[in-house]
């Protein structure tokens, strides 16, 4: 087994954080789910980190729940299942909210197969760039559980409620050029430039004001929920943040400057 389950490394303040477990396709263990919380947490608050790519190392994004643990929850007592269970989810979820309302840009470079937990994995994500080998399938239902990591939530809202209910009743697998069709993927990529494509992307994404950015996704992410005095609402605090920031200032500033060059 690797030292690190997940691997981070910072190019040019962006953080590619890697699943790291390629001899299982990067399936979830809860080891590997307790480094990635803490990865995120740290990145989360880490301000020279202005965006976040993440991938799989080998040749999977990731192949979903790790069936070693699933194979122990059968041999759980049967008092304890439930609960066991449920204390479980609560870190599925809280790993899941944490990659979803990262106050930074996150993009998923799916380079080989996302399966159930890793398909939610990638739309918990901001964007999807899709390797040429990539492959997206909501799985779950061939082991007899609903999508638990987000894709109840993230795939109606990125290919409708009726294609979601196909895509999680079938468990059918979508190839990159399907997923890019349907709109689970936002680009594709070859694979020998996934990651340089997708950090070039992220760089675009982030070179402006940090504070702008957080307070924009947040509201965003809510968007399908509020009524639209509820978005304008929270939209003018935001912007009121927004004016007491440093970049605003520094923004305004430079444009007046470059302005009264012009004018000389």
């Amino acid at each position: 087994m690797p030292d690190n389950l997940i691997d981070v490394q910072t190019r040019s303040a962006i953080a590619i954080v890697a699943l790291n477990r390629p001899d299982k396709r990067n399936a979830m263990s809860d080891e590997m789910r307790s480094e990635f919380i803490a990865a995120l947490e740290r990145i989360a608050a880490d301000p020279a980190i202005r965006a976040v790519v993440l991938t799989g190392n080998g040749k999977g994004f990731c192949a979903g729940g790790d069936i070693a643990g699933m194979e122990r929850r059968l041999h759980a007592p049967p008092g304890e299942v439930a609960f066991n269970g449920w204390s479980r989810q609560q870190r599925v979820h809280h790993s899941m909210s944490l990659l979803h309302t990262l106050p930074k840009p996150t993009i998923a470079a799916v380079n080989g197969a996302a399966a159930g937990l890793g398909a939610d994995l990638a739309l918990a994500c901001d964007f999807v760039i899709a390797s040429a080998d990539a492959s997206f399938t909501w799985s779950y239902i061939d082991r007899g559980l609903v999508p638990d990591g987000g894709g109840l939530y993230f795939l109606p809202r990125r290919v409708g409620l009726a294609r979601a209910k196909d895509l999680i009743f079938s468990g059918r697998r979508l190839d990159a050029e399907e997923a890019l069709r349907l709109g689970i993927a936002d680009r594709k990529a070859d694979p020998e430039t996934l990651l340089s494509d997708a950090q070039a992307w992220a760089a675009e994404l982030s070179h402006g004001s940090a504070t702008a950015l957080a307070l924009g996704k947040q509201i965003l992410n809510q968007s399908f929920e509020l009524s639209a005095d509820q978005a304008f609402r929270l939209g003018s605090q935001a912007q009121g943040i927004c004016y007491t920031s440093t970049e605003h200032r520094e923004a305004v500033l430079a444009f007046l400057d470059k302005s009264k060059g012009k004018a000389r």
